[in-house]
């Protein structure tokens, strides 16, 4: 079971049944999905026809932001797990508090972008290391200030190796 909400008053119990099985709210939920490419898909549903595009997902955060017909809506997940804590008042004991970002592969830092001292939020690109002819972007992990950088461009990094500090 599922827990969607797209704001503090839209909420709905989403539950899958079986593969094409899906109830909203206890009520089946009929509808057919044809998938487009690219991330859009068109969706029948009651007689009405939508155009639907993801635009972001978040799988870490349980977040996604769809375009239906056109209209940005955000959406946040919450599973059996989440409301759980929740329901026990340890939700907010999930919050993640982090010292440093290391290195997750060895390999070559080919840009830097954020500089000592800036705020950054979870997700915000930090570094970029080059590992195997293939780029990867290295992302907060978490809401927080840059302290340190401990690297400089062009330089080689071991896996493991602490690239940036935060306050």
């Amino acid at each position: 079971m599922l827990e969607i909400r797209t704001s503090s008053s839209q909420v709905w119990e989403v539950d899958y049944q079986a593969p094409n099985q899906l109830r909203l709210n206890g009520q089946l939920f009929g509808w057919d999905l044809a998938v487009l490419g690219n991330g859009r898909y068109h969706v029948l549903f009651e007689g009405r026809s939508y155009q639907a595009e993801l635009v972001e997902a978040d799988y870490a955060a349980k977040t996604l932001v769809l375009k239906i017909n056109g209209q940005r809506v955000a959406l946040q997940a919450k599973d059996r797990y989440d409301l759980l804590l929740e329901k026990m008042g340890l939700s907010n004991a999930t919050v993640l508090k982090v010292n440093e970002l290391k290195a997750p592969m060895p390999g070559l830092i080919v840009d830097i972008r954020v500089a000592a001292g800036q705020a950054v939020q979870k997700g915000d690109p930090l570094l970029v290391l080059e590992a195997m002819k293939m780029e990867n972007i290295l992302k907060a992990p978490a809401d927080g200030t840059v302290s340190s950088i401990r690297v400089t461009l062009r330089d080689n990094v071991q896996k493991g190796q602490v690239l940036v500090q935060f306050a």
